[in-house]
């Protein structure tokens, strides 16, 4: 077990053990999607309060609902068929946003906040910014893609990593993170955009753009980070120290340590939630469709977790489902 410092002591002593829910289970109750937690952590003792929900929406998107506000993370509902989980990827695949399938969902946001701006991630999101009227964060590629599909300027906001935005009753620390890298090396469509380009047409238009974490505080509630990549900066993580951690699997094993040093400079969060593990190329229907190869990576996942963080938590979601930390 890694040695606990004075903070994450003082941190732990305060909030015990997170206590994890979801709607319609009993408070504690393990389900199929729940990794049961490490005989090392203490029973909770205590439940947070407030009207905060957090809902996966596959890949590494999230909808919070905080009050009569609403946050979303990388809402990427349309879920295009691209070829990639069945070895035939398309590059020059149309970017068709499936309304039908976005609007049942979204019936209100007041905030997007943008890891990067790969189609998995950001495609949806000018849509969404049309529909809801919501200020979009991200960084200046963000930005200007943003511009290209016709979104006002007022509603989109350039971050770099750094910034604190105060929103009453919460605040969103931006991170500056990286992308996580394939089997050569590499990321698929890498670069930025400068200024603004034509409106996008292909899967290939939309790079990564570089890639931001995002630190949610949520007042006399949970503070959460939202990962939308399997890298990690961790020196810039100092003194984030969330309660949860919602944490993108790796598809490959070329990011050297990439867990214990998330894990480490988080301050080893009380609850990790895997993310980006699923096919998120079908329908979003549960259980949740994993390949079997990313199965077998997933199942690793939570070993490594367990073994460099046994006080940690494990949550493995389901789409659409209500939690609360």
């Amino acid at each position: 077990m890694p040695s606990l410092d004075r903070r994450r002591f003082l941190r732990d002593a305060a909030a015990t053990t997170a206590l994890v829910s979801a709607g319609g289970l009993a408070t504690g109750a393990a389900t199929p999607a729940q990794a049961a937690p490490p005989a090392a952590a203490p029973a909770p003792t205590t439940r947070r309060t407030g009207a905060v929900s957090f809902r996966w929406w596959g890949t590494a998107g999230w909808r919070v609902d905080i009050g009569d506000r609403t946050i979303l993370v990388d809402p990427y509902l349309s879920r295009i068929d691209t070829g990639l989980f069945t070895g035939a990827f398309r590059t020059d695949t149309p970017l068709t946003v499936r309304a039908d399938v976005i609007d049942p969902r979204v019936d209100r946001a007041t905030t997007v906040l943008v890891t990067h701006t790969h189609w998995d991630h950001f495609m949806d999101v000018p849509y969404i910014a049309e529909r809801t009227g919501a200020r979009v964060f991200g960084t200046l590629t963000a930005y200007h893609l943003g511009l290209a599909y016709g979104v006002p300027s007022t509603q989109l906001s350039s971050v770099k990593g750094g910034e604190v935005l105060d929103f009453g009753d919460h605040t969103v620390e931006v991170v500056g993170s990286l992308h996580s890298r394939n089997p050569s090396y590499s990321l698929a469509f890498p670069g930025v955009r400068v200024s603004q380009p034509p409106r996008p047409a292909t899967i290939a238009d939309l790079p990564e753009g570089d890639t931001l974490g995002y630190l949610l505080r949520v007042e006399r509630g949970p503070s959460v980070y939202f990962t939308g990549a399997s890298d990690v900066a961790e020196r810039n993580l100092t003194g984030l120290a969330p309660d949860v951690a919602m944490v993108a699997m790796q598809n490959a094993t070329t990011t050297g340590d990439y867990l214990p040093r998330l894990l480490a400079g988080l301050d080893y969060p009380k609850v990790v939630v895997p993310v980006h593990f699923d096919n998120f190329e079908t329908a979003l229907r549960n259980p949740p469709p994993v390949a079997p190869a990313d199965r077998a990576r997933l199942d690793d996942m939570i070993a490594a977790v367990r073994r460099i963080s046994p006080r940690s938590r494990v949550l493995v979601p389901e789409y659409e489902t209500a939690y609360h930390f």
